[in-house]
C-alpha cells in the first residue's frame, strides 16, 4: 500500500495504463472506487463509481515521480457527482411560457414529455 497525504476529500489509488487511458482503484474519504483516467502532461480528468453507486466525475493537476520500478505522485483536484441512485429522478415540469389550459410538460433533460405519460394513462 501507498503512502498518502492526509487532506481533506485525500486519497491513495493506483492506476494501470491501459492504451490513452488508465484504470485503476482508489481509497479515500467518500469510500473504495474504481474508475478511468485520461491526461496531458500534469492535467487529468477522470469519471469513477464509488461503492454506493454514485458516478463521479473529476479533474485535477499534479505531478510524479520514479521511485524504484513505480511512480508515486501527488495531485489536487476536484470531484462532483454525476449521477447518485439514491437520489430519484427529478420529476416532469411544465414549460415556462405555456398558454393557459395547454401544458406542455418537459423532463429534467428538457424533452417533451406527452401529458398521457405525466398523468399515469399511457
Amino acid at each position: 500500500m501507498l503512502p498518502g497525504c492526509g487532506s481533506v476529500g485525500g486519497g491513495v489509488g493506483i492506476g494501470i495504463p491501459v492504451g490513452p487511458v488508465s484504470v485503476g482503484v482508489g481509497v479515500g474519504t467518500g469510500g473504495v472506487s474504481a474508475g478511468v483516467g485520461v491526461g496531458a502532461g500534469p492535467v487529468g480528468v477522470g469519471v469513477g463509481v464509488n461503492q454506493r453507486g454514485q458516478v463521479t466525475g473529476s479533474a485535477g493537476v499534479g505531478a510524479a515521480t520514479g521511485v524504484g520500478g513505480a511512480r508515486v505522485g501527488a495531485g489536487v483536484g476536484a470531484s462532483t457527482v454525476l449521477h447518485d441512485p439514491a437520489q430519484p429522478m427529478a420529476p416532469a415540469r411544465p414549460a415556462p411560457g405555456t398558454e393557459s389550459g395547454h401544458i406542455q410538460w418537459r423532463d429534467s433533460s428538457g424533452h417533451i414529455v406527452p401529458a398521457c405519460k405525466v398523468e399515469g394513462g399511457c
